[in-house]
C-alpha cells in the first residue's frame, strides 16, 4: 500500500489510498480510500508506518539534545559584523586567530571573565553560550585564548590607526582623559603606586589614557605605569596623532588636570594642534581680582560670557556660572567646615581637660594638620598653637572669596570664534556655545571609563603579570566597549538611555544649563514602558539586563527520532523581536 497524490485540473489534487496487485501476469492498482479530507499530520503519519519506521511516544520521539543562550550572542555578533569590527583584525593572520580574538571581544560584552574562563565559555564541551558555536571554533584550549589575546596586542597599531581613518579626520574634535586601575600582584612592571581614582591608595595601579571621537567613540587606549602623572601621557598621544594616524590638525578636548599650561605650551603648540580646556582655580581666581577681567557683574543677565586676558595671549576665555553648581558647592563647604570645626573643638577641649590633657605646639599641631589636611579646610581657618592652648576661627574673607567664585569655571581655547552654531565634523572656529558643548561632551569619555571599569565589561581586577599582556586586555576591554556603544545607539528605544539627543539638546537655553531628559525619555523613565508609536508598549531595561532577556532566546538541538538531528530556535518574545529589529539582525539558529 502507498499513498498518491493525484492532480485535479482547477481543484485540490486528490490524496488517495492505494494497494498494488497482480492479475494475469501484469501490476494493477486500486484505490482502498480517499484521504483528502485528511489533516496533512495525519497523512504523514500514515506514510511512515506504510514505509515501516517505527512510531514512537511523543516524549521520546522528540527530544531536547541541548539547549544554549543564543539571542545576546546573535545580537553582539550580528552587530560585530555590521559594524565591521571583525575587518579591524589584520587579514594577513590565520583565519582561527582571527575568530578566536572576535570572540575574546564579544565574551568579554557578553560574560567578562577570566581568560581561562573564556576558554570554557567558548569550548562546545563547556560552553555557557552559543558564541563558540556561531564562529565555528570547535575545541578551544586556553594557550590558544592566549596566544590570540597577545596577538591582538601585538597588532593594536594596526587596529587603532583603522579606527582613526574611520572616525578621525583634520580639524575633527578629539577628547582625552586618564584614568587608572589597580592590580592584583605585584609583578608585573606597569605596577607602581601613584594616585588612585578607585581609592585604593593600598595598591599599585597603572594609568590609562582614552582618545574619543567627538561623539564618544573610542578610537585608541594607552596603558602607563601606575605613578605617571595625567599631563606626561600628553606627548605620547600626539606622537600618536602625528605619526600613526597622520592628523595634522586636530582640536585636544582635555579636563584643567591633562591639559595644563605646561602641556599646552610645551605639546600642543609646538605641535600645531589646537585645544579646548578648563582653568584651575588659581587661575580663575586671578582673573576676578580687582581690575581682572572677570567680574561679577558678567552674570547680571546671563549665564555665559567671553573675555580675553593678556595672560592668554591669543587665546579665548569663555566664562560660564552655573547656579545648580553654586548651591552644591556652597552646600559642600558648609559640611566641610562644620565638620572640620568640630574635630578641631575637640581637639581644643583636649588641650583644656585637667587630666592627661594634650600639650606642646609640636603635638598639637601634628593633630590640628591631620584634620585640616583630611578635609583641606586649612585655608579657611585661623590657628593659633602654643605649648599650652590652642585656639581657632572661621577666616570670613577666605570664605567670602571662595563663596563669590562658586557654580564659576572658564573654559580656555585656540580655537577663533566662528559666528555660525550650527554642529560640524571639524572645528576651524567655534561659537561660545559650541566650545562649552564641546568641553562638556568629555562626559563621554567619563562614561566610557564607568563601563570599562564596572559592571559592564569590568577591567578588574587585571590578573596578568607581563606589560605586554596587560595593555592586550586594556585593547580588549577598549573593543568590547566600541562594540557596546555601536549597540546602545541602535538599541536606545528600548534601554533607559536617551531616545532622541537632539530633542534633549534643542530644549536647552543654554550649554551650562544642566541637560534634562526629552520629554519622549522621561515618559519613558515613568512609565518603564518605551513609546507606544515604536508599536506595543515593551518593558525598559538597562543595557546589562536586555541582554539577559535575550540569552533567554536559546539556540535548541533536538532529536527527531532515532536519529535525525536539527537546530531550531526558540520562537522570540515582543521584547527580543523588537531589539534584534533595532540591530538590523534576523532571528536565525
Amino acid at each position: 500500500m502507498y499513498v498518491a497524490v493525484v492532480p485535479n485540473r482547477g481543484s485540490p489534487p486528490a490524496i488517495l489510498l492505494r494497494e498494488s496487485y497482480r492479475e494475469a501476469g501484469k501490476t494493477k492498482n486500486r484505490t482502498l480510500a480517499n484521504l483528502s479530507r485528511w489533516p496533512a499530520e495525519r497523512i504523514e503519519q500514515l506514510r511512515a508506518v506504510l514505509r515501516g519506521d517505527k512510531l514512537l511516544p511523543a516524549a521520546e520521539a522528540v527530544e531536547i539534545v541541548r539547549a544554549l543562550p543564543h539571542g545576546h550572542v546573535l545580537a553582539a555578533l550580528g552587530t560585530a559584523r555590521r559594524i565591521g569590527l571583525n575587518t579591524l583584525l589584520p587579514r594577513r593572520a590565520p583565519q582561527r586567530r582571527r575568530d578566536l580574538a572576535l570572540g575574546l571581544i564579544v565574551a568579554r560584552l557578553l560574560e567578562p571573565a577570566a581568560k581561562l574562563a573564556t576558554a570554557r565559555m567558548l569550548d562546545p564541551a563547556t560552553a555557557s553560550h552559543s558564541l563558540g558555536e556561531m564562529l565555528g571554533l570547535g575545541r578551544v584550549a586556553a594557550k590558544e585564548v592566549y596566544a590570540a589575546l597577545d596577538w591582538l596586542g601585538r597588532e593594536q597599531p594596526f587596529i587603532e590607526a583603522t579606527l582613526a581613518r574611520r572616525h578621525l579626520k583634520n580639524g575633527a574634535l578629539l577628547l582625552y582623559d586618564v584614568t587608572s586601575s589597580y592590580l592584583e600582584g605585584r609583578c608585573c612592571e606597569l605596577a607602581q603606586y601613584g594616585y588612585s581614582r578607585d581609592h585604593r591608595g593600598d595598591r599599585p595601579q597603572l594609568v590609562i589614557g582614552l582618545m574619543c571621537a567627538g561623539d564618544g567613540c573610542p578610537v585608541a587606549v594607552e596603558v602607563f605605569e601606575g605613578n605617571t602623572a595625567d599631563p606626561l601621557t600628553l606627548s605620547a598621544q600626539i606622537d600618536k596623532l602625528k605619526q600613526r594616524f597622520r592628523l595634522q590638525r586636530v582640536v585636544m578636548v582635555g579636563d584643567r588636570g591633562v591639559l595644563t599650561s605646561a602641556r599646552i605650551e610645551q605639546t600642543l603648540r609646538p605641535a600645531g594642534l589646537d585645544w579646548i580646556t578648563a582653568l584651575r582655580a588659581p587661575a580663575i581666581k586671578r582673573l576676578a581680582g580687582e581690575g581682572g577681567p572677570l567680574q561679577p557683574s558678567l552674570f547680571d543677565h546671563r549665564d555665559m560670557a567671553e573675555i580675553t586676558s593678556p595672560d592668554y595671549p591669543g587665546e579665548r576665555l569663555v566664562v560660564c556660572k552655573n547656579p545648580l553648581l553654586a548651591e552644591e558647592r556652597a552646600r559642600k563647604r558648609a559640611e566641610l567646615l562644620a565638620a572640620t570645626e568640630n574635630e578641631l573643638a575637640r581637639i581644643a577641649a583636649r588641650v583644656q581637660r585637667a587630666r592627661s590633657p594634650l600639650h606642646g605646639a609640636a603635638a598639637i599641631g601634628q593633630a590640628v594638620g591631620a584634620v585640616l589636611g583630611r578635609r583641606h579646610m586649612a585655608k579657611h581657618f585661623q590657628i593659633s598653637i602654643t605649648d599650652e592652648t590652642f585656639s581657632f576661627a572661621q577666616n570670613s574673607v577666605s570664605i567670602a572669596a571662595e563663596a563669590a567664585l562658586d557654580g564659576i569655571y572658564v573654559i580656555r581655547t585656540s580655537l577663533p570664534a566662528e559666528h555660525s552654531d550650527t554642529p560640524t565634523g571639524q572645528a576651524r572656529g567655534l561659537t561660545a556655545h559650541a566650545t562649552v558643548r564641546a568641553y562638556k561632551s568629555l562626559s563621554g569619555v567619563e562614561h566610557a571609563f564607568r563601563s570599562l571599569k564596572t559592571v559592564d565589561l569590568e577591567l578588574r581586577p587585571v590578573f596578568h603579570w607581563t606589560a605586554p599582556r596587560v595593555r592586550a586586555h586594556v585593547l580588549l576591554c577598549m573593543l568590547a566597549y566600541y562594540l557596546q556603544w555601536h549597540m546602545r545607539r541602535s538599541l536606545a528605544p528600548l534601554l533607559f538611555d536617551e531616545p532622541d539627543p537632539a530633542a534633549r539638546e534643542a530644549q536647552r537655553t543654554s550649554p551650562v544649563a544642566k541637560a534634562e531628559p526629552s520629554p519622549a525619555a522621561q515618559r519613558k523613565a515613568a512609565r518603564k514602558r518605551t513609546e507606544p508609536v515604536d508599536g506595543e508598549p515593551l518593558p525598559v531595561h538597562s543595557f546589562h539586563t536586555l541582554l539577559g532577556d535575550l540569552a533567554t532566546l536559546t539556540h535548541n538541538v533536538i532529536r527527531l527520532g532515532r536519529d535525525r538531528l536539527t537546530a531550531i530556535l526558540a520562537t522570540p518574545t515582543p521584547t527580543q523581536r523588537r531589539a534584534l529589529d533595532l540591530l538590523g539582525l534576523t532571528p536565525t539558529a
